[in-house]
């Protein structure tokens, strides 16, 4: 019966992930602009990721390939947030996003002085 319940929720974990990923790469082909798309790269796809990651965990509880999915989830959140700022930082410089989409601009100072 408990093995019956963690199937479930492994593949329900499985499912939503999935759909997570779908819309994050929908929003990334729909979305007009850089930061906008760096949104939709970043932020559903990790959890996506990681719902899959920990869905795939309880499916395979107990062998020893969990420490790897637990690694590929810690690597991914660690790394997604450094990669969302430098794509943003350089989209800024380029002057790739919609004018009047930022609200406070925080890095006009620091980019004149460069």
């Amino acid at each position: 019966m408990i093995a019956t319940l963690l199937s479930w929720i492994a593949g329900f974990l499985i499912v939503s992930g999935n759909i997570f990923a779908l819309t994050a790469a929908i929003g990334i082909v729909r979305f007009p602009d850089t930061l906008t798309r760096m949104h939709a790269a970043t932020k559903p796809q990790v959890v996506g990721l990681v719902m899959v990651l920990i869905g795939a965990s309880i499916h395979l509880r107990g062998h020893i390939d969990v420490w790897m999915l637990l690694l590929t989830g810690l690597f991914t959140c660690i790394t997604a947030p450094v990669v969302a700022h430098l794509i943003g930082r350089t989209a800024y410089r380029e002057q790739r996003h919609r004018d009047g989409l930022l609200r406070v601009n925080e890095l006009g100072d620091e980019i004149d002085r460069d």
